[in-house]
């Protein structure tokens, strides 16, 4: 069995830890301009400018049971929808608001639709709900809010509520986790206390407090005792939820305890649909990625940016498609896998992940080392190694080796495993070792 302990959360994290794999599904009027999931603050657009993508929000091509197929397919084993994102507009037909998908040429309730196909396929569902509302009249205008460099923001801040909004999102995570049967995670975004220009002291961050997080908390596992929140409200609970970079460690708490995390990262560099965004990941890295994140224990959300219309874009089906192609042959070694022991090194190049049963180790070649690869500490240790994606024999010898020009390598606990000199056609291929019984 694994050594490592991760620190016990109020949630049971078991089967997240297991599962390694999800898709974050980033969709709302924002698909629209296509200029970005923050295009109303990034270019300060008034909430009537805005409303032409309300009137205008009618994605005809949109398949639920399609976009759970592809999800599926690429090895992906939970999803997160945005229920609602910063700028206000709610993806289900919510009785607290008139600003919701049913109000739109949509004309029907897109979180619904999504429950159902996600767990016909049997796969797990989660909700994006976010704790800032561009669009509702009680939300404080604040250091990211589209009006925040209007002349009369004092004067416009008056007479708005927090305590209301917040009651407003109690009100909201209430539909979302009593009219959808079982919801697995919930996923708030996002605290900004410190966000606080010293040059507009009328405008400052939210934070826990704002969001009266201690009470929706409380609601939400009241309402669903099995689900799993990230610490986005600014209080810890299950997950850590580190966003658009690869962490080099397994994260740790204050008290220096390891934790659940999940690392939520993008095909390219936007959340929502950016048509003429440019940066998208290559092959190699969207599968490096992964299996980085859970060389260090945690999971990958890999986000998809659906366009107006409903669809997944040809980029991000292109991108799906590239783990659907290694996940099909290579997810033994993604499910159930964590950290390798402390004891086993990655040699260069070399990406390394272990069953939680400690039997089988996982290693990823991220540099093809052409002909041979030293493995110092796993002499006497393995019992039989092969390429995963084909199940196809890898010879070896131990404590020793003679592959090389300049004379013999020789080492107590060396294991050299004999490899093909042309890389087989696998984007990163991996090679999985059987321990022997000790």
């Amino acid at each position: 069995m694994s050594s490592y302990q991760v620190r016990k959360t109020p949630g049971d994290t078991a089967w997240f830890r297991h599962d390694r794999f999800g898709m974050f599904i980033h969709w709302g009027l924002y698909a629209l301009p296509a200029r970005h999931e923050w295009v109303k603050t990034r270019e300060k657009i008034t909430d009537e400018d805005y409303d032409r993508y309300f009137r205008h929000f009618d994605p005809d091509l949109f398949d639920a049971h399609e976009w759970a197929r592809q999800a599926k397919a690429a090895g992906m084993k939970y999803a997160v929808l945005t229920t609602k994102h910063h700028e206000g507009f709610c993806m289900f037909d919510s009785k607290y608001t008139d600003y919701k998908c049913t109000n739109t040429p949509a004309g029907r309730d897109l979180v619904r639709e999504y429950v159902d196909a996600f767990r016909a396929e049997g796969l797990k569902v989660g909700f994006y709900y976010s704790l800032i509302d561009w669009h509702h009249p009680d939300f404080p205008i604040d250091p990211i809010h589209p009006r925040r460099d209007d002349d009369n923001v004092q004067e416009l801040n008056k007479g708005r509520d927090m305590h209301r909004y917040a009651e407003y999102m109690r009100n909201q995570v209430t539909e979302l986790l009593t009219n959808y049967g079982k919801i697995d995670i919930m996923w708030f975004d996002f605290s900004y206390p410190d966000n606080n220009p010293p040059d507009k002291p009328w405008l400052k961050g939210k934070g826990k407090d704002d969001w009266e997080a201690e009470e929706l908390i409380a609601l939400t596992r009241r309402l669903q005792p099995d689900i799993i929140i990230d610490n986005r409200t600014g209080i810890e609970q299950d997950l850590w939820t580190p966003e658009q970079y690869q962490p080099q460690s397994w994260l740790r708490d204050k008290n220096g305890e390891l934790v659940t995390w999940e690392a939520c990262q993008t095909f390219s560099g936007s959340w929502g649909y950016y048509r003429d965004e440019t940066s998208w990941k290559s092959p190699e890295m969207l599968i490096q990625m992964l299996i980085q994140t859970v060389s260090l224990g945690g999971n990958l959300l890999m986000n998809v940016g659906p366009t107006a219309r409903g669809c997944f874009d040809y980029r991000a089906q292109n991108a799906l498609q590239v783990y659907a192609d290694w996940m099909k042959f290579n997810s033994r070694s993604i499910y159930g896998c964590t950290m390798a022991e402390p004891e086993f090194s990655a040699p260069n190049g070399c990406r390394l992940t272990q069953s939680e049963d400690g039997k089988r180790l996982y290693v990823h070649l991220f540099q093809y080392p052409y002909a041979f690869l030293e493995l110092p500490g796993f002499g006497g240790k393995v019992e039989y190694a092969q390429f995963l994606h084909d199940a196809s024999e890898i010879q070896f010898t131990e404590n020793q080796s003679d592959h090389f020009s300049e004379g013999r390598t020789e080492g107590e606990g060396l294991l050299v495993l004999n490899l093909p000199v042309i890389k087989p056609p696998v984007v990163v291929p991996v090679i999985e070792l059987f321990f022997r019984n000790l």
